[in-house]
């Protein structure tokens, strides 16, 4: 890039000019990933996770009060959860409904990511 400046095989004043000195000012910041092993190369699962934000955000411009946006907050960072440790969210809040009061003395077993071992209908399947 600098030798494109230095040669003037790009004028600085054109589109690809500027380009070009942006990139060489801002160079140690927009390689500063590849710094860091293992770094992902693109974010594609911060993507995936704004969406949810975003489509909950629109969403909500329909609930009718406070409670109702409250809960449905709740939901949605449920699903979002269940998604991202491969549970199916209808399933685990039917789950949870059924089993109210094994939920109620043991909150941390059912979570989504190990609730299908605290199911005793699971249980009696692996017998």
């Amino acid at each position: 890039m600098e030798a494109q400046l230095a040669e003037k095989k790009t004028e600085p004043n054109s589109g690809l000019g500027k380009a070009i000195q942006y990139m060489l000012r801002h160079w140690k910041a927009l390689t500063l990933f590849l710094r860091s092993p293992g770094a992902p190369l693109d974010n594609k699962v911060c993507e995936r996770a704004l969406k949810k934000a975003i489509l909950n955000r629109k969403n909500s411009l329909f609930y009718k009060t406070l409670h109702g946006a409250q809960v449905g907050d709740l939901y949605m960072s449920l699903i979002h959860t269940c998604e991202l440790n491969g549970a199916n969210p209808f399933d685990y809040l039917t789950e949870l409904q059924r089993h109210a009061g094994e939920l109620q003395q043991n909150p941390a077993t059912w979570m989504p990511w190990n609730y299908q071992d605290s199911s005793p209908q699971n249980a009696n399947t692996d017998s």
